[in-house]
């Protein structure tokens, strides 16, 4: 791969990290045990009836928003940390090199096209 778009693609997902942990610190507090795990507060709105309804559902809709955030921010660090190791770019599954077209659409991935359609129709 070209130093240019590794650097570019590092750019990149350093960026979207950063995208990532603001919207995750806007409603969640970092865990300061667990890497990249965020914890959401329960908001507090009042003690009626209506309020503690609001508080569940705002809640819950956080708490998923949040497990697709984690998800996305630990495949980020593993990019990165391939990058640093030198390993960026290759396929978990097969070993191939995957295509840079894929690599700059979507910076995080870990497969190539042929194996993640195997790994989606099973």
């Amino acid at each position: 791969m070209k130093k240019e778009i590794l650097e570019k693609i590092q750019k990149d997902l350093l960026e979207r990290k950063v995208q990532i942990e603001a919207e995750l610190a806007s409603f969640a507090k970092k865990d300061e045990y667990v890497k990249d795990n965020f914890r959401s507060k329960f908001p507090d709105f009042g003690d009626k009836e209506d309020e503690n309804a609001k508080e569940i559902a705002e809640y819950t809709d956080n708490l998923s928003i949040e497990y697709s955030l984690e998800a996305t921010l630990r495949d980020i660090n593993k990019a990165l940390d391939k990058i640093k190791k030198g390993e960026y770019g290759k396929c978990n599954y097969c070993g191939k090199e995957i295509p840079e077209e894929r690599l700059l659409a979507r910076p995080a991935s870990s497969s190539c096209v042929e194996c993640k359609e195997k790994l989606s129709s099973q």
